[in-house]
């Protein structure tokens, strides 16, 4: 029994544009679906299937990142210093995330404490006889 020497090449066809679009990324592949939906619905609605089926349209999910950034590799000795790495940075992010929280409290207060010196010595107060502090009205 012979293959359909049509069909190869549609198959052919249909793995290279799959390629193509891969290579350009997420934002090709959703050119193609919505011009499939202009072309011809059918086309887009069997891409926009494709797209979620296949989930992740060009890398990996989030998920298998995870799972092989935290895997053991089978060498102990490697293992135990990537945790101590990795605890040692978490460390110092949240150790400089505070610094960053003293340093805007602290600039809130100083900005806080010059405006009450100023409203206390008066440099800055409006004036009793305008509304809003400026200029009294001629009238």
């Amino acid at each position: 029994m012979r293959k359909d020497p049509t069909m190869h090449s549609a198959q052919n066809w249909l793995r290279d544009a799959e390629n193509w679009l891969d290579a350009r990324g997420k934002a090709a592949w959703i050119a193609a679906t919505v011009l499939g939906f202009i072309v011809f619905w059918p086309i887009g609605l069997a891409l926009l299937a494709y797209m979620i089926m296949r989930k992740p349209m060009c890398g990996r999910t989030k998920k298998h990142r995870f799972k092989s950034r935290f895997s053991s590799t089978g060498n102990h000795a490697f293992d135990s210093y990537r945790e101590e790495t990795l605890k040692r940075l978490e460390d110092e992010q949240t150790a400089f995330t505070s610094f960053l929280d003293r340093l805007r409290q602290a600039k809130d207060q100083a900005e806080f404490d010059q405006f009450m010196n100023e409203r206390r010595t008066g440099t800055d107060a409006p004036r009793q006889d305008t509304p809003y502090g400026g200029t009294p009205n001629p009238a």
